[in-house]
């Protein structure tokens, strides 16, 4: 009962923030297919945090359900902004492991969506990563080189905030499979991972850059080198 009870607050209390004008501007930004509720995202989370101490969930599958049910069972996009809320809570941090991992894969190839998986890759799969270097690396090499694209973006995004901790070897295997591919969100993410990483080392990514130079799109080598002193034409 706590999970459900969590789930039908958390969705009252967003529907209680609803702003009709809004939500259309909202969906439209997002390029959206499910509606939104038009939830400012200081109110979102504020909402949130309110729900959260309001309805503990006392167990791993109670908080299990949760995150499951707003995800699977959302009608409006502010509802599985919840889910990913209550997926990276503090409160709940113990809940971060591998066991969560199969969470985070449904969530990234059910979004397909920018906004959904940047932030699952960065926060989510890069705390596994952080916690679980062996396993994750292996997995993030499987990603890295399968058919979903949304998984290959993941890959390369998990170590958007490692800096000097950045695993390079890693980064590069989960780069190279998508070095010749024309998806715009695969070259943009790998550019925006190489110039995360310049703020760390920008040497190596202008060695990088010039290395791969005929593999590179224009987009990714413009993203990967805006934090050197090397600019693009």
């Amino acid at each position: 009962m706590a999970a459900k009870d969590f789930v039908q607050a958390m969705r009252v209390a967003l529907r209680e923030l609803a702003d009709p004008a809004r939500a259309p501007l909202m969906q439209a930004y997002m390029k959206s297919g499910m509606p939104f509720l038009g939830v400012p995202t200081p109110l979102h989370r504020r909402a949130g945090t309110s729900v959260i101490r309001a309805y503990p969930l006392d167990s791993e599958e109670e908080w299990r359900e949760a995150v499951l049910e707003l995800w699977r069972g959302a009608q409006y996009r502010e509802e599985r902004y919840a889910a990913i809320g209550l997926a990276n809570h503090t409160a709940y941090r113990r809940h971060h492991t591998m066991r969560a991992l199969p969470i985070y894969e449904e969530m990234i190839t059910s979004g397909a969506w920018w906004d959904y998986v940047d932030f699952i890759a960065g926060h989510n799969i890069g705390e596994l990563l952080r916690l679980y270097p062996a396993k994750m690396g292996k997995i993030l090499r499987r990603w890295a080189a399968c058919d979903d694209i949304w998984k290959r973006r993941s890959a390369i995004l998990a170590q958007l905030g490692f800096k000097g901790d950045t695993d390079l070897e890693l980064l590069y295997d989960c780069i190279r499979p998508s070095l010749g591919s024309k998806e715009f969100f695969l070259r943009k993410g790998i550019g925006w991972a190489l110039r995360q990483y310049a703020w760390t080392d920008p040497d190596e990514v202008i060695r990088y850059v010039a290395e791969h130079d005929a593999e590179l799109s224009p987009l990714s080598k413009r993203e990967a080198l805006k934090n050197t002193k090397v600019r693009t034409v």
